[in-house]
């Protein structure tokens, strides 16, 4: 039985951003601990032990001091309705709206908490029952979402490898400026470079397909952000 989202919210403002937190965290890496979670969340570690406990008492989370922090059967469906809501909002902002792309992540995690599963349900289906977000972060479940998780950094590209962007990962997304960064440097899902050389510090790429401008440079994309893209090889 689907959770009440809004009644859970009412009890815990916070709950949407705990539990997609720790729903990401656990997926992409495997495990989550205080003070990884309390660096997502961007709060101390206290204030994650205080969340914890709310958590616990709603059913939804299992934790042990120093061990790892485990949602419960309710908490994982909970996690997915938000994901699910977010990742929908972010394709009506991006898609109907004509809102910016690298702002509607913000907007998204506003309005989150504020629509029933009723209008999400509508939007998956107009909207074609996308199976991404439009930074390419997988829907939960999704018949793309073990290919997306497990592709590889753009960080770890070799030179000269031709490279397709596949997403932004979640914690890339919250990067200050990254998402910025992509969106006028055009690193969307889908946009292809080749990887012109590398050193130390930075991948420079460059622009494949479609017309070429003699004029234009090659795009210096620093390793820090580069480890938070995930690309496949492009033919």
């Amino acid at each position: 039985m689907p959770i009440d989202f809004a009644r859970v919210h009412r009890q815990f403002p916070a709950v949407a951003e705990y539990v997609s937190g720790i729903y990401i965290l656990k997926r992409d890496y495997g495990t989550v601990g205080n003070r990884r979670l309390a660096d997502w969340i961007g709060v101390s570690g206290s204030a994650v032990t205080q969340a914890l406990t709310r958590l616990k008492r709603l059913g939804l989370a299992r934790h042990k001091r120093y061990e790892e922090i485990e949602l419960t059967e309710e908490g994982r469906s909970l996690a997915i309705q938000v994901l699910r809501r977010h990742y929908l909002l972010e394709h009506l902002l991006v898609r109907l709206l004509g809102y910016p792309w690298d702002r509607a992540d913000d907007e998204a995690k506003l309005l989150q908490s504020e629509i029933s599963d009723d209008l999400a349900e509508h939007l998956f289906r107009k909207l074609g029952a996308p199976q991404t977000c439009p930074h390419g972060n997988p829907m939960p479940g999704s018949s793309v979402e073990q290919s997306l998780l497990s592709a590889p950094r753009l960080s770890e590209a070799p030179p000269q490898a031709a490279v397709e962007i596949l997403r932004i990962t979640e914690e890339g997304e919250q990067l200050p400026l990254m998402l910025a960064f992509c969106h006028s440097e055009g690193l969307h899902p889908g946009a292809r470079f080749l990887v012109a050389a590398r050193d130390e510090k930075e991948l420079r790429l460059r622009r494949t397909g479609g017309a070429q401008d003699p004029e234009q440079g090659l795009l210096a994309v620093s390793l820090e952000r580069a480890r938070h893209i995930r690309y496949r090889p492009a033919p």
